[in-house]
């Protein structure tokens, strides 16, 4: 399984950019999808999930300002981030769950990073003020 994520850049404060991941060698459409990202000195961090089934949930810190989406037809996972800040600054990483159309759904499960097997190489976003 190989997951390939691309649309990093810099960005002005209040700014947008969207990320994408391409997922090769699983079933695309049976598996949730994970956004973490990973500041500088800091642990990696959950941003965004999107469930098989098209759910999604999101860290307080990006909720109302970042889109995760799918199109299952591409194998293709998107993060649209808008009103960008400079606390946004990270490596982005997608990430395939480790389970077969999971059932459990909710932030609480989807926010360990345990809950994911395969990850891409990242991409970084860099927000200035």
């Amino acid at each position: 399984v190989q997951l390939q994520a691309s649309g990093g850049g810099l960005v002005q404060a209040g700014g947008s950019l969207r990320l994408s991941c391409v997922v090769s060698g699983r079933t695309f459409s049976n598996y949730a999808m994970g956004w973490f990202r990973q500041a500088p000195g800091k642990e990696r961090e959950f941003v965004a999930v999107i469930t098989w089934s098209s759910r999604t949930a999101y860290s307080d810190s990006v909720e109302g300002r970042f889109t995760i989406s799918r199109d299952n037809a591409q194998n293709t996972v998107y993060l649209q981030m808008n009103s960008l800040k400079p606390e946004d600054t990270a490596v982005y990483y997608c990430t395939t769950d480790r389970v077969y159309r999971r059932v459990a759904f909710g932030r609480a499960t989807y926010s360990r990073d345990r809950e994911y097997d395969y990850w891409g190489q990242g991409t970084l976003v860099t927000v200035s003020s």
